[in-house]
């Protein structure tokens, strides 16, 4: 995941930025944008492991929710500020105020996942701090506060039923009408 590659121009932010609920493939489905629109991918929950030098999780459990939100608004900012390719953000950052008033007026996707698909794609015992217990719960929880303000910052919702990544990209760019480089 870099900050940057050949010919991309951070004057006008991403090309694409990537929402959605843990499980929904915006890693996965950002790659394969990344790789069709000849730009690099950038996860802001990458950003933030490599900047900390600690997993996510780690994050959650040894300081708290509050201060890993505190680190994603500052990773979520420097990412649109910085970076012109494919940007995917971690599945909470939605819920700062702050960030959804910088994604306005971005091609921000929504990816949208049913709660079985995503509850296969994550795992149940993938570390995802927020889906420890009871995970099939917590998701429905998640997204009962969230599909509001995923839907509040995207441009276009992409259905990722029955949809492969390739079909997922194909269906983003389609929706945002970008071509393949």
């Amino acid at each position: 995941m870099s900050a940057g590659g050949a010919g991309e121009s951070t004057a006008t932010g991403p090309v694409v930025v990537l929402v959605g609920p843990p499980g929904a493939g915006k890693t996965t489905v950002g790659a394969v944008l990344a790789r069709r629109l000849g730009v690099s991918l950038r996860d802001t929950d990458a950003d933030i492991e490599a900047a900390v030098g600690r997993a996510i999780s780690e994050i959650f459990v040894e300081d708290g929710e509050p201060y890993f939100r505190e680190l994603e608004r500052e990773a979520v900012r420097a990412a649109l500020a910085g970076h012109g390719g494919v940007l995917s953000l971690g599945g909470g950052a939605v819920m700062d105020a702050g960030t959804r008033g910088l994604l306005a007026g971005l091609p921000v996707v929504f990816l949208d996942v049913a709660p079985a698909d995503a509850v296969k794609r994550v795992g149940l015992d993938a570390p995802r701090p927020l889906l420890a217990v009871n995970p099939r719960k917590q998701w429905r929880t998640l997204m009962e506060r969230r599909r509001p303000l995923y839907t509040e910052v995207a441009r276009v919702v992409v259905d990722t039923a029955g949809r492969d990544p390739e079909e997922t990209a194909q269906a983003v760019l389609d929706a945002l009408e970008l071509k393949d480089t």
